[in-house]
């Protein structure tokens, strides 16, 4: 399956981005096999407005079936959830941390929007 996670850094090790939408990268990493490729999220990091609507659409064009972020609002939400995308939100740690944990089904799927809107 692949997944998205949102990342302040291009690598596995990197802390969770707290802002979906504003997200430095986004790694979309499989799975099944471990495989990742970072991909940069600057075209939305200083948008003024419509960043979570646009890395909604790209989470979904690069076929993630679940997004991990620290924090997903939302236009954002409905977005992916129009794309088949589940949510899930982490608090803290890297991104190999929440793969584990995605995997592990210790992280919960949010059924709605954690924060109200842009979160700077």
């Amino acid at each position: 399956m692949r997944i998205v996670v949102t990342a302040q850094h291009p690598e596995m090790d990197a802390p969770v981005d707290p802002h979906f939408g504003r997200a430095h990268y986004l790694l979309v990493v499989d799975t099944e096999t471990g495989e990742h490729t970072a991909v940069s999220n600057a075209i939305n990091l200083n948008s003024p407005q419509g960043a979570g609507i646009q890395t909604g659409k790209r989470v979904v064009d690069l076929g993630g079936k679940v997004v991990i972020s620290g924090h997903v609002g939302p236009k954002a939400f409905s977005t992916l959830m129009a794309g088949g995308v589940a949510v899930y939100t982490t608090p803290s740690g890297t991104v190999s941390e929440a793969v584990a944990r995605f995997k592990s089904g210790s992280l919960k799927q949010a059924l709605s929007p954690d924060v109200s809107g842009h979160q700077a």
